[in-house]
């Protein structure tokens, strides 16, 4: 089981399951497993890394994207995992 201070996301084209801490953005977590997300600003405001997940609960905290958006994407270099596993589009 995972504990409250580390979440999952799951990469849905390969199962590939991968541990992020809260203190670490998710474009970190997945570089650091080999898997890299194209970025520019860092901080939310360009969509450069703007990803679809399938399933999950997110944090959104990007500047870019619209509510209708955020149903199916997040921008991984702010957004967080609110809770659980994340499943990636990926």
């Amino acid at each position: 089981m995972v504990e409250s201070s580390e979440l999952e996301v799951q990469i849905q084209s390969t199962g590939q399951r991968i541990l992020v801490s809260r203190s670490e953005s998710l474009c970190d977590a997945l570089a650091n497993s080999g898997i890299e997300i194209p970025t520019s600003c860092q901080s939310g405001l360009c969509g450069t890394c703007k990803t679809r997940y399938i399933s999950g609960q997110v944090e959104h905290n990007d500047c870019i994207l619209s509510d209708a958006e955020h149903a199916e994407y997040l921008t991984p270099c702010v957004s967080h995992i609110q809770s659980g596993v994340l499943v990636l589009d990926l």
